[in-house]
């Protein structure tokens, strides 16, 4: 028979910020292991395209790189892509 798991946090519901995987621990017992949610990236504010150059990270990470990583360098950087920027 398997062994039932319970899990490790607080929330009991099978919700989207409580997913997890089932690993096997060096001693041999089987446990949950919690997956972070998947990132977006930054989309254009005007088309709504993904921009590129632009890593798709969690909002908190966005704060743990530099300020180089976040923008492009063109006016616009961070927020717009180069179409629309060309636009206005």
């Amino acid at each position: 028979m398997a062994q039932r798991l319970t899990y490790r946090r607080r929330l009991s519901y099978n919700t989207k910020s409580n997913r997890v995987r089932v690993i096997k621990t060096p001693g041999g017992k089987l446990t949950w292991l919690y997956e972070k949610k998947p990132a977006k990236g930054p989309h254009c504010g005007d088309c709504g395209s993904r921009l590129p150059g632009i890593p798709a990270l969690r909002p908190r990470q966005y704060a743990r790189i530099s300020k180089r990583q976040k923008k492009v360098q063109r006016a616009y950087g961070g927020s717009r892509c180069a179409g629309c920027v060309r636009d206005r």
